[in-house]
């Protein structure tokens, strides 16, 4: 075990309201590719003029569903990922009452499937889906199985991810709960985020704790304010340090 996992099992022993921030770091040990690294949506070749941003974009589903869903199908669900070591060991925790919210800019659900509980999911989740017209709910597999668009087997209108979009708002009663969580804790914990996207981003600044933990494999606006700065696989890390409480 290297000094700074030594270092941040100690951390994580001594601390009593332990938060995680993550990003989309969190889920590419689990097969899910990111927006912006060297091998992620941005960076694909998708035969099309629009970038990934605009194709998630409220205009984009707005005006052209059926391209919408094509790529939101393709590109942003994966039924078959599991969660990784590095969601296990935070779901190992949370069960020992250190670990009291998990605030996660992904909407894979891999927190959950992990069994963690207090889970804010700043930009939501494939895995609920709502009638645009009579709020119905639907799961992924839902839409995942609709040919084209899905529509509401109760009123026929379209059915909508209730994933926060770009030009969509962020719900406010979830970044109530993750400021609450992050103001109140004694050590956050940051993992897999290049912490660019805001508002999400801008959360971590509620933080008056004492231990302020950077765990991404490259460098961060926020590094120069961490206590402990590790550079390697999420997944590695946390579930080296949690083994070791």
């Amino acid at each position: 075990m290297t000094t700074k996992i030594e270092k941040l099992s100690k951390i994580l022993n001594e601390s009593k309201n332990i938060v995680f921030f993550g990003g989309a770091g969190m889920s590419t040990e689990s097969g899910i590719p990111d927006f912006r690294s060297s091998d992620g949506l941005f960076n694909e070749k998708l035969n099309i003029t629009l970038t990934p941003e605009q194709l998630v974009s409220h205009t984009y589903f707005s005006r052209y569903p059926e391209q919408f869903f094509n790529f939101y199908k393709a590109k942003l669900i994966y039924p078959n990922a599991k969660p990784n070591t590095g969601h296990l060991a935070l779901a190992k925790l949370e069960e020992a009452g250190k670990l009291k919210a998990i605030i996660t800019q992904n909407i894979d659900g891999l927190h959950q499937i992990a069994g963690s509980k207090n889970v804010f999911e700043l930009h939501g989740s494939v895995h609920r889906n709502y009638c645009t017209n009579c709020n119905s709910f639907y799961d992924a597999e839902f839409v995942i199985t609709a040919p084209g668009i899905p529509l509401c087997t109760k009123c026929g209108e379209i059915v909508k991810p209730d994933v926060v979009l770009y030009e969509e708002m962020l719900d406010d009663n979830v970044i109530n709960g993750a400021i609450n969580a992050i103001a109140s804790a004694d050590t956050l914990i940051i993992g897999g985020t290049s912490l660019v996207v805001y508002p999400a981003a801008g959360l971590i600044n509620y933080f008056r704790g004492k231990n302020l933990i950077l765990i991404n494999k490259t460098p961060t606006p926020a590094d120069s304010n961490a206590n402990l700065v590790i550079r390697d696989s999420i997944g590695k890390v946390l579930s080296e340090a949690v083994s070791n409480l």
